[in-house]
């Protein structure tokens, strides 16, 4: 159960008693303007801006637990919710890293891994993801049926199992993001026949800068070119670096096994992890350029 108190003192900087007493305020229903006005012997004379730091934090952290227990919930429901799984979930204050221990057991739509699996192709992919000499064709030959007609099919089901294992993993997801904090470029394009119609937008035709530098009123121009359908924007970072630091994690063998873990690295980074991560990164811009133009017309 989260403390929020607790947990806004400490994120605010602002001493638990003001903190305890302004939340209380602000259940109340009292407004920002009010309490900081007249409660000021309740706030210790916290300012509006002040006063607005603690229910934003509160926001967060209601909203927080109110999807930890919809994952205790399912996961539960799954009976899969260990003590020690319940623990981690109940101690993340981290939306993000929340959704990464929630990832693996969020019910699925159909994807490539889990027709892999209906297929019976786990066992392959659990063997290949060990990494142990072995001819690869002949371990996959024992895996061929009706749907699966050749080694390859049944090599190709592994590989988007194993993809799947990856793109679930939190310390590869963290991998990920560390590229996309260090080294991730926004760039937008614009999308072809709409030179005349989205002249006003001409500056971002062909543009891009290093997204940690991109001040916030670029971010929101670039997003509005997108929205009225004249950009295509675009969060990435170098793609070396990133795949040569997710293969290091799971690539152990220099055998041909060995090469079939680092394909199914390259597709997880690709096709899962890429897309879902830039999404986050734009949406995580968006509000800190959101934040920027609040402040700015205040």
């Amino acid at each position: 159960m989260i403390v929020f108190e607790e947990v806004i003192a400490q994120r605010t900087g602002i001493p638990m008693r003001q903190v305890k007493n302004t939340v209380e305020l602000l259940e109340e229903g009292a407004t920002i303007p009010f309490i900081s006005r007249y409660r000021k012997e309740h706030t210790g004379s916290l300012d509006e801006v002040q006063i607005s730091d603690i229910r934003d934090a509160l926001n967060q952290l209601k909203e927080l637990q109110k999807r930890q227990e919809y994952i205790l919930k399912i996961i539960d429901e799954q009976e899969k919710l260990t003590p020690e799984l319940k623990r981690k979930i109940e101690e993340c204050l981290d939306p993000v890293q929340l959704e990464d221990i929630y990832l693996p057991y969020k019910p699925k739509r159909k994807t490539r891994a889990t027709v892999a699996r209906d297929r019976g192709l786990e066992p392959l992919a659990k063997i290949l993801v060990k990494q142990q000499e072995m001819n690869i064709e002949k371990a996959a030959s024992a895996y061929l049926n009706e749907e699966v007609e050749s080694e390859e099919d049944a090599l190709q089901g592994a590989r988007d199992i194993i993809a799947e294992w990856i793109n679930e993993n939190s310390r590869s997801r963290k991998t990920v993001r560390y590229h996309f904090d260090r080294s991730a470029v926004i760039s937008s394009k614009m999308l072809k026949g709409k030179e005349e119609e989205g002249a006003k937008f001409k500056d971002y035709f062909e543009f891009g800068e290093p997204l940690k530098k991109c001040p916030g009123h670029r971010i929101m121009a670039m997003r509005r070119g997108e929205q009225e359908g004249f950009l295509k924007l675009s969060v990435q970072p170098e793609l070396l670096p990133v795949t040569d630091a997710l293969e290091e994690q799971w690539v152990k063998s220099p055998y041909d096994v060995g090469q079939q873990v680092a394909e199914a690295v390259k597709d997880a980074y690709k096709r899962l992890m890429q897309p879902s991560i830039e999404n986050e990164y734009k949406a995580l811009y968006k509000e800190k350029a959101d934040q920027e133009a609040i402040k700015v017309f205040a």
